[in-house]
């Protein structure tokens, strides 16, 4: 039956191998798990609401993604889009958590909505390549930012606004422990390095605090009462519903949510299921993709699943790698991927007392230093992608907001190009889109 199912022998795999490869990806995306309610907790959210939530959407997705496209690909709330639904869209215009909730259906229905239409490639080849290497860049500096500043090695400054906190306080301690394992493991090429990695800390939190070192402080992990809980917390379920309210009474601001999320889900998610196909050799020697329609239709529908559930956008993720090169070539991995993390709910307290913040900074950090790897394709020569990309990122960075960064990187493009003459070079979106930013940058529109 699983081999009708899967056309296991027709894609020159096996059960045993696509079964290990799910546990793979799954190890390699289970940083997710500590990472998620962490960050949308920043947000107000309850963080064992954001854990069901997330747990549930990814394991719900994962199974499509098998079943309808029979593709290895695993999908769970988007790094990057999760520090856009936190930081930028509640901490940085106010909205509240269920707003931006309903943010995330009403983009997810739009992304929905383009890839069904066609227009997904189409919108594809306006943005200029070096745009989004860096974006995606930009991002990782973001996500490396905040893991940095979560755990104290990153503190506020009245004179520099930032510096270097002390670093031999428990939780930086404990931070910069767990970067250098993680990196270690990494460079080492050890499968799941990222997951290890947080485990590896968070045992090593569990020793500080057991011996007194940092204990009491609320981002030092420790063990719950009960290691075990069937802990269901349904509070985000739908919860979307009651921003709709709030989330229309600023249309400006909606447009500019609104195109944001839809433009970092498009470029994330494309990205990782080319890079996958690629390596999984689904693309003949014409280009064409075997089951890309599909696999596409799937993340865009996921997208409504994780908002439904109450958890920032899902995403292909590009930790499905680790799975692929274990042999994966059919969506049982990913199925199997998606039992895991449905199976996870039963571990809720334990998860979120030991991966707090201090713990899962190793993780956003080797995420940012995997997503800043994109600029080695830059054309740094050509001072107009130079200054474009530069200022995307240290705006990002600076303005805490990935929206933000965008805009900047965008409007630096089209005066770039206009300086040099080339005006007549750039496509109808870029004008739009420079337009749009600029006003949203200089007179709040």
């Amino acid at each position: 039956m699983l081999n009708k199912l899967f056309k296991l022998d027709e894609n020159n795999t096996n059960i045993k191998t696509e079964i290990l490869a799910g546990i793979t990806t799954f190890l390699a995306m289970a940083y997710i798990l500590g990472v998620n309610p962490t960050m949308l907790a920043d947000g107000g959210m309850p963080a064992t609401g954001v854990f069901f939530a997330t747990a549930l959407a990814s394991g719900i997705a994962c199974i499509i993604m098998g079943l309808v496209a029979n593709w290895p690909v695993g999908l769970a709330p988007g790094m990057g889009l999760n520090a856009l639904f936190t930081y930028t869209i509640i901490l940085g215009m106010g909205c509240s958590w269920q707003a931006a909730l309903c943010a995330v259906v009403l983009s997810s229905i739009i992304f929905l909505i383009i890839t069904i239409s066609g227009l997904r490639e189409a919108i594809l080849n306006i943005i200029p390549i070096d745009l989004k290497l860096g974006i995606g860049a930009a991002i990782g500096f973001f996500l490396a930012f905040i893991g940095l500043k979560g755990a104290g090695i990153i503190v506020a400054d009245p004179s520099t606004f930032v510096t270097l906190g002390t670093m031999t306080s428990p939780p930086a301690l404990l931070a910069l422990i767990g970067i250098i394992i993680t990196i270690i493991l990494y460079v080492r090429k050890v499968p799941a390095a990222v997951f290890i990695g947080l485990i590896a800390t968070a045992i090593i939190g569990l020793i500080f605090t057991a011996v007194g070192f940092g204990a009491g402080d609320m981002v030092m992990p420790s063990m719950p009462s009960e290691l075990v809980s069937m802990n269901f917390d349904l509070s985000l379920f739908g919860a979307f519903y009651t921003g709709f309210g709030e989330l229309f009474t600023n249309i400006p601001n909606l447009i500019m949510i609104l195109f944001s999320l839809v433009f970092v889900t498009f470029f994330d998610t494309t990205g990782t299921l080319l890079g996958i196909a690629n390596q999984a050799g689904y693309i003949d020697e014409e280009g064409n993709i075997e089951g890309i329609e599909k696999a596409f239709l799937v993340d865009a529908i996921s997208g409504i699943i994780g908002s439904i559930c109450g958890t920032s956008t899902l995403t292909a993720y590009v930790e499905s790698a680790t799975g692929v090169g274990l042999g994966a070539k059919t969506g049982l991995a990913a199925v199997i991927t998606g039992i895991l993390f449905i199976l996870s709910i039963f571990f809720a307290p334990t998860v979120l007392a030991l991966f707090t913040s201090t713990v899962t900074a190793a993780a956003l950090v080797m995420v940012g230093i995997l997503m800043i790897i994109q600029l080695k394709d830059v054309e740094w020569d050509n001072l107009v992608v130079a200054s474009s990309v530069f200022m995307t990122i240290i705006m990002m960075v600076l303005t805490y907001s990935i929206s933000l960064g965008i805009a900047w990187g965008f409007v630096t493009y089209a005066v770039a190009t206009i300086a040099t003459g080339k005006y007549k070079e750039l496509s109808w979106g870029i004008w739009v889109m420079a337009i749009v930013f600029f006003l949203y940058l200089f007179f709040g529109l």
